[in-house]
Formats: C-alpha cells, sequence, structure tokens
C-alpha cells in the first residue's frame, strides 16, 4: 500500500482527523509497516484548536519526584502568567520521572524502577491513567515529541546505562516500539523538539558530558551528532520552542551551574551563551509554550532541594526572571506542555 503527501484518515482511536506528511527523505511512497508507523513518514493530527481555546494560555504539567522522597504529585501552571502551581492530580506511579505530549495529552513515564508509562488530558485535571510500557525499566530516561509520536531514550539506573530509544504513538494507548539507539548509552538525557528534530543533550555516560545530538522523529534511526555546549554537565534543565533548545543549569562535580545555553533546532553547531538562571540547580524540568521556558524544581549541590519556578522568553537572550514555586520542593520530576515547540 502507498500513500501520498497530503492523505487524510479518520483515526478510531483518537477520533481525530489526520494528514500524512513526508518526512524529508520521502521519495514518493511509503508502505505501511503498521497502524499509524510508517517507514518514510508519519500521520499527524489535524489540530483544529490552541492552548488558548483549551486552557486559557499554555498549560505547562510538573509530576513525580525523588529527591527528598519520591511522590506522585502533579502541579501545573499557565505559562503565559506568573505564580504558584496548583495541583492538577496524582500520577499512577511515583518518583522519578520523564515528561513528553501532545496538544491534547500529557505523558509521564519510567517511575522509580519501572517501565511504566502514564497519561493525563491536560485541559482537563484529574489523575493518570495507564498508557503502557517501555522496553526497558530504568531511572535516568529522557523523553522529547511532536504531536504525533513520543520518544524515550535511555537511562541507567541501577543497571549499565543504555542507548535504547523506543517510542510510542501519543494519541493511542499501548507499549512502547524499538525506535533507533542513542549515540552513546547514557542516562539523564535532555531533550527539545520542533515537529520533526529532537535534539538531545546526551546525559552522564559515565559523568558529565557537552554532547548534543539529534534526531528526526516521523522517521526511525538512530541519533546523529549535532554539535557541543558551552560546557560539560549534568541533569540540565532544556526544552523548545519551534526555533531554539535551551540547556538551562545542570551539575559538574561538585557544584551545580546557572549556565542558560541554546542551539538553533534546525540548524546543526555548537550551542551558545544565552543568560542565568535565578538559582544554581540541578535534575529539575522545563515546560515551554512557543514564546516562553519555565523551569521547575530541582537541586542545588550546595543548597538542598528546591520549589523554585523561573522563566526566561525564547526570543531574548538574557537571564531569567521568577516565576512563582511548585507546591512542593522536589528535583528529579518530569514536565510536559500543550504548546511545546514540537506542536
Amino acid at each position: 500500500m502507498s500513500i501520498k503527501p497530503g492523505a487524510l484518515r479518520f483515526n478510531t482511536d483518537s477520533m481525530k482527523l489526520e494528514i500524512f506528511r513526508g518526512s524529508a527523505n520521502y521519495e514518493g511512497s511509503a508502505s505501511m509497516a503498521g497502524i499509524g508507523t510508517l517507514a518514510a513518514g508519519q500521520w499527524e493530527e489535524i489540530v483544529a484548536t490552541s492552548p488558548e481555546a483549551q486552557t486559557g494560555g499554555t498549560r505547562g504539567l510538573f509530576g513525580g519526584g525523588s529527591i527528598p522522597a519520591n511522590t506522585d504529585t502533579i502541579d501545573y501552571v499557565n505559562i503565559n502568567s506568573t505564580g504558584n502551581a496548583i495541583d492538577f492530580g496524582n500520577l499512577v506511579t511515583s518518583g522519578q520521572q520523564t515528561g513528553f505530549s501532545s496538544r491534547t495529552r500529557g505523558c509521564f513515564a519510567m517511575g522509580s524502577l519501572n517501565n511504566t508509562i502514564q497519561f493525563v488530558t491536560i485541559s482537563s485535571t484529574g489523575n493518570a491513567t495507564n498508557f503502557g510500557d517501555r522496553t526497558v525499566a530504568l531511572n535516568g530516561t529522557g523523553s522529547l515529541s511532536n504531536s504525533t509520536r513520543g520518544v524515550m531514550l535511555g537511562g541507567g539506573s541501577p543497571s549499565p546505562q543504555v542507548n535504547t530509544m523506543d517510542y510510542v504513538t501519543i494519541a493511542s494507548t499501548g507499549n512502547a516500539v524499538d525506535f533507533g539507539d542513542m549515540l552513546t548509552p547514557n542516562k539523564n538525557a535532555r531533550t527539545g523538539a520542533n515537529s520533526t528534530r529532537g535534539v538531545i543533550q546526551e546525559g552522564g555516560s559515565p559523568g558529565a558530558q557537552n554532547t548534543i545530538s539529534f534526531i528526526s522523529i516521523p522517521t526511525l534511526g538512530n541519533a546523529a551528532d549535532f554539535g557541543d555546549l558551552t560546557s560539560a554537565r549534568e541533569g540540565t534543565l532544556v526544552c523548545s520552542n519551534s526555533v531554539r533548545a535551551v540547556f538551562g543549569g545542570g551539575w559538574t562535580s561538585p557544584n551545580s551551574t546557572n549556565i542558560i545555553d541554546y542551539v538553533t533546532i534546525s540548524t546543526l553547531g555548537n550551542a551558545e551563551d544565552f543568560g542565568d538562571l535565578t538559582r544554581l540547580t540541578r535534575d529539575a524540568e522545563a515546560a515551554s509554550s512557543p514564546t516562553r521556558a519555565v523551569f521547575g524544581g530541582g537541586y542545588a549541590s550546595p543548597g538542598g532541594v528546591q520549589n523554585t519556578i523561573d522563566y526566561i522568553q525564547f526570543a531574548n537572550k538574557g537571564d531569567a526572571i521568577d516565576f512563582g514555586n511548585l507546591t512542593r520542593s522536589n528535583s528529579n520530576l518530569g514536565a510536559c506542555s500543550n504548546g511545546h515547540g514540537g506542536l
């Protein structure tokens, strides 16, 4: 069966209309490799709404965390404004998480030492529901997404670090499928994306790194080299709009940092200085709207666990500004939004 770019279908799982988009190496046809999974392209939901219509502005969710103790709490903020976070609900599993999302669904994966994937509906509040399982059960996983696919990357505790990448189709439910391999086995990868490309700061392998790699989200395959951060570090806070990915904070033994770097996602090359966070931090998490990145929680070495949220404007380089506070102090949490760069 061949499919031409621009073809339409109705997805009976998500009850949404979808359009087929060819990838960069598309050559005129593609054979079906499975429902919603194509060798040279992908089906994408036709979005007929916006974060403003759904939630009065882009909503950012912060879920889970493992320091000072495992938690299943989900908080949310309106990224377009400022203020303290509000309780959203609870996760299926507690502990360390990684987050990814479409315009409608927020997904959290990898509670402490399990392979559980769970989801919430971003426009409402309430508890998470089971989605399926990842192909490995490890802490220290990263993730990224466009409007269709969520890709989970790496991991390494308590087992040896892995270079596994697997993915799910966000509009449906089910177990993850193999995507390809990262450049190196590592944990604590941090990521950003536009609708076609994901950028990855490959985390600790075995210690701090400055390596940035990238993948093409609509296709399957291994990561390739993108460039380098301005300095090697682990546990950075990364998110993106459709143009820029920003990398904030992180840790290089024995101290945390407040550095913010950025790259232009559509190009290749080394990161450049953007400014500084309001605090030294590591193992926090970030969510984004088309104009803002917000950074929540984390752990300072020295200083301890934090509940701080700060933000930057993607278009204007400069230092972060205070946004408010999470409902609890925690690190190793996951985050997602209904307005990030992959949508």
